[in-house]
């Protein structure tokens, strides 16, 4: 036996290849015991819905039978005109909301990271404000604002000699409408997300591009963005899925109207799925919605990763 392996089993160290003993069995079954109650919610909660939804998407019924119908589902949504009018819609979003949402979100967290400004904790928590809003909530507020006849908005743009718009009755103003809702509600969270990147940065990092005569617009370009790019690919994916997956805004707002103008792939979703109770198609569509999600998050991961790493 050589000196180190005889000074190994002194020590305690395991042997490789040995059985566990007791205790570490012991431990190995309290680390399960802990872990149990997570595993059970994760199963019960997320994997098992998530496998029964996948299984359920290739189910097809007739005369009040399920069975199996093969890529039935997924045939008939290459046919439906409103699946592909839902996902232009909810990319109109995308395309609009989005850009129009973080770049907001990020001039405010600029501005109010100024030392200069007073008041910021403030001014944070006001713009924060909205986020901590139910759904629902905010969602019926600004159904009774945008109203044709007494709307709040209504009566602000008439000051300035601009007639009624029907906001929620107009395909255009009701996208233009559900856009403005969701920038209001969600601003203010990636503004915060945005914030706690930016305080992030170092100020040597300031002076130095200061002493290297770097002007403002230089400074936010080639130290502040590339500092805040992990925090902006986090805040982009997350909005780009909260966009596909819009739901109650436009449910309580429009309800999918006017002629399915802010018809989005959730919505209809629902529609197939707890009015016309054919959950096997409305499983597809939700299939085909994580294809998409998927796509659109790995794109966006692409194109906004530092390439130089």
């Amino acid at each position: 036996m050589s000196a180190a392996t005889a000074a190994g089993r002194r020590s305690g160290a395991p042997r490789q290849g040995r059985r566990p003993g007791a205790l570490e069995r012991r431990t190995s079954r309290f680390g399960w015991f802990f872990a149990a109650p997570a595993v059970a919610l994760f199963g019960f909660f997320f994997a098992y819905p998530l496998v029964a939804s996948l299984m359920q998407s290739f189910q097809v019924t007739q005369d009040g039978v399920a069975g199996f119908g093969g890529l039935a589902n997924y045939e008939k949504l290459a046919g439906d005109d409103l699946v592909w009018l839902s996902l232009m819609n909810a990319g109109i979003l995308l395309i609009f909301q989005v850009p129009l949402m973080i770049g907001l979100a990020l001039l405010l967290a600029v501005v109010l990271n100024q030392s200069w400004l007073k008041f910021r904790t403030t001014f944070r928590m006001i713009h924060f404000l909205p986020a901590v809003t139910t759904l629902v909530a905010y969602s019926l507020v600004f159904r009774v604002m945008l109203q044709a006849d007494g709307g709040v908005i209504n009566q602000l743009i008439g000051v300035v000699g601009i007639p009624p718009i029907d906001w929620l009755n107009n395909p255009f103003w009701a996208r233009v409408a559900l856009i403005g809702s969701i920038t209001w509600r969600w601003t203010g969270y990636n503004m915060v997300l945005l914030l706690a990147g930016l305080q992030g940065i170092p100020r040597e990092q300031y002076e130095s591009a200061a002493l290297d005569g770097a002007t403002g617009w230089r400074t936010f370009r080639h130290v502040v963005v590339p500092q805040l790019r992990p925090v902006l690919i986090f805040t982009s994916i997350t909005s780009t899925i909260g966009a596909l997956q819009l739901f109650d805004e436009n449910f309580i707002l429009t309800g999918g109207g006017p002629s399915n103008a802010t018809l989005t792939p959730v919505l209809y979703l629902y529609r197939v799925g707890f009015r016309q109770f054919d959950f096997g198609y409305a499983s597809a569509i939700a299939w085909l919605l994580v294809l998409v999600i998927g796509i659109f998050s790995i794109a966006q991961y692409w194109l906004m990763r530092d390439k130089e790493a």
